[in-house]
This record gives C-alpha cells, sequence and structure tokens, in this order.
C-alpha cells in the first residue's frame, strides 16, 4: 500500500512541486495539502496520513507549536521542511526534541529547483519516516528513577572530574545513532551522574545542527557535552559529539583516549558514521569499550560492532518497542554482534553498571 503523505505549508509553490514530485513515485501519494496548521488539523484527525510534511513558520500556528500538538493527541511520523532549519537554528532542534523524524532544510531562493534536484533524497526521507513510530518529546519519556538521576543547576558548564579515580577507570563509553536517535540520547545523557565515563556518539546529523545540539544538551545534563574537537580528551564527566560533515575516531595515548576528527567520503553513506567510531575503538580499545546501538534506520556500525563485540567489548542494542525505527540494532542483533537487548530507559544504568565493573 502507498504511502500516504500531508503537506503542511502556506506557500502554494511549494505545495505544487511537491505534489509534482510525489506523483512520480508508486509507493507514495499525496493524500493532500493546506497552507496551515488551522485548516490542516481537523483533516488529519478525521484521515490519518503516514507522514506529515511540515513547514515551520506560517500563519494563524507555527508548525512547531502544530507539531506538539499532534505528537501529543496521536503520533505521526513528521519530517520538517523549512527554511528556519537551514542553519542550524534552535527551532529545527525544538522540532526533534518534540518527536520530528527528519529535517529537511529548504533554502529561501530558488525553493522549486531545490525541492526537484533533492527528489530523490527528500521521497527517502518519506519513506524512512513512514516506517518510524514517533514518540511525543523527550520530557515525556522514561527515565531512571530521580534518586539515580542527577540533574545540573544552570550556571556555567561543568568541568571534567579530575584525578586517580579518572586515570584508573577510563574505559571508553560509545554510542551510534540516527534517526529517533537525538531523544534517545537525551534520554540516556539526562539520566547520568556527572562523574560518568567517558562517551562518543556518532549521530547521524547535519552539518551546523551538532555543535546547537551538544550545548542544548549541555545545559541539561550533569555530564559536560560538546561537539568533538581533534584532540579533545575522553575522560570521566565529558561527552564528545561527532561534528556532522565529520567523521569521529578514537586513538589512545599514554593510556588514555582521544577524539580525532576527521574529513574523508561518507561511509555506508554517512559523514559522520558509526562504523568509524566503533572501528576505532576496536583498534585501540578492544574489550575495555562498551558500544550502544540506538534506534537508527540502516545498518551503519552494525559490522564495526561485531569486531568489538569478537574482541570481548561490551555491547548493547536498544530493543524494538521503544526505537523510533528499528533498523540499526535490528542489523547488529542479526550480526550476532550484540550481548543485551534493553529499552531505553535501561541504557543509562547498564553504562553505570559497566563503570561500576571497573
Amino acid at each position: 500500500m502507498a504511502i500516504q503523505v500531508y503537506v503542511v505549508d502556506d506557500s502554494a509553490v511549494v505545495r505544487q512541486t511537491l505534489q509534482h514530485l510525489l506523483a512520480g513515485d508508486p509507493e507514495i501519494v499525496l493524500m493532500g495539502s493546506a497552507p496551515n496548521p488551522l485548516i490542516a488539523g481537523p483533516v488529519i484527525r478525521k484521515n490519518r496520513p503516514d507522514v506529515l510534511l511540515l513547514d515551520i513558520e506560517m500563519p494563524g500556528m507555527d508548525g512547531l507549536t502544530f507539531l506538539r500538538q499532534v505528537m501529543d493527541e496521536a503520533p505521526i511520523p513528521t519530517v520538517i521542511c523549512s527554511t528556519l532549519t537551514t542553519s542550524g537554528s534552535q527551532v529545527a532542534l525544538e522540532a526533534l526534541a518534540a518527536g520530528a523524524v527528519a529535517i529537511v532544510a529548504k533554502p529561501r531562493l530558488g525553493l522549486k529547483q531545490f525541492l526537484e534536484d533533492s527528489r530523490r533524497e527528500l521521497l527517502q526521507t518519506l519513506k524512512t519516516a513512514a516506517r518510524a513510530r514517533p514518540r511525543a518529546s523527550a520530557a515525556a519519556g522514561p527515565r531512571l528513577a530521580s534518586s539515580q538521576a542527577v540533574r545540573p543547576a544552570a550556571g556555567p558548564a561543568r568541568a571534567p572530574v579530575a584525578g586517580l579515580h579518572a586515570l584508573a577507570m577510563n574505559k571508553p563509553v560509545l554510542i551510534g545513532s540516527s534517526t529517533g536517535g537525538t531523544q534517545a540520547l537525551e534520554l540516556v545523557l539526562t539520566a547520568l551522574p556527572g562523574d560518568a565515563p567517558g562517551i562518543a556518539i556518532t549521530q547521524h546529523m547535519p552539518e551546523k545542527f551538532t555543535a546547537m545540539y551538544a550545548e542544548r544538551l549541555n545545559s541539561l545534563c550533569a555530564v559536560q557535552v560538546r561537539e568533538a574537537r581533534d584532540g579533545d580528551r575522553l575522560e570521566r564527566g565529558v561527552v564528545l559529539i561527532a561534528p556532522g560533515g565529520r567523521h569521529l575516531k578514537l586513538r589512545k595515548a599514554g593510556g588514555q583516549y582521544f577524539a580525532v576528527v576527521l574529513d574523508g567520503p561518507p561511509v555506508n553513506r554517512h559523514k559522520p558514521s558509526v562504523d568509524v567510531l566503533f572501528r576505532s575503538a576496536a583498534e585501540c580499545a578492544g574489550r575495555d569499550a562498551l558500544a550502544i546501538m540506538l534506534t537508527g534506520m540502516g545498518d551503519d556500525g552494525a559490522r564495526a560492532m561485531k569486531a568489538l563485540h569478537d574482541l570481548g567489548a561490551r555491547t548493547i542494542a536498544q530493543d524494538e518497542a521503544s526505537c523510533v525505527v528499528f533498523g540499526m540494532p535490528k542489523e547488529a542483533i542479526a550480526l550476532g554482534a550484540v550481548d543485551e537487548v534493553m529499552p531505553i530507559g535501561q541504557v543509562a544504568r547498564a553504562i553505570l553498571a559497566f563503570d561500576a565493573r571497573g
């Protein structure tokens, strides 16, 4: 059965262009369109689409407010297509936090040509979204009990934890994620105390988004979260996120782990790639590492996770029920790369248990 897409965008040019583009794919049907959420709301409540393609800046009600309403009432896989997302804006991150599956940035000029040139990518994004199981904002999701989670007070960034404890317990934690990962990572990281083990993350995300995403997480977490810079030390209380458009690797020197941020071709169609991070950890950490695969489409990182597993590293995959898209975890499980499968609400506890074993 064809994927039913509903478009909400105040631009008549965008609606007409999308109608033309979607008509050329037999797997997708344009169910309808509306110039604003006030018109769209009653329609999609009566006939629920498979995917909602939503603009942000519209008259009457903005797309972000509408997205939150949709996710609170009956979540629909939603792709944001807006000029407000072009520079990795705060609005785009708020949309992902509210439950959007993906972001498509469109320019303010040459819009029609851009949509036509990006047709293949847009269609694939819509097909991916149709297989997603979106949820409301991360704030409403499962967490560790309050006694186990440490939330920072507002104020300056936390300094990483130093001393003999940091040196003696330096075993890296690696996380790979894609579609739905922005929410999943927030659930995990906000449940960790400030002296959690060092964590390196590859989340599939466009260039310019990751720095702002890291800033957002840093404001919510007890650990220090930042976009990785070449040469950063991975130490206790620090979370490094691969920059969009760059790969992240780990190297080991003097018993410590350091970030290597580098350019290069996409791996498994992604840059940054989970496979690149996990393979580097297999080379420099081996059985000392903990690798975690969270929600995401495709198989990026699955084979490298198998390499880590075969070396004796601890490996965990998010379970299907709590994934927005059960793709990357499923592929890792199928390869025999996973020691344990668990819901997202248990991942932070598993990180702390791994750390406690020394």
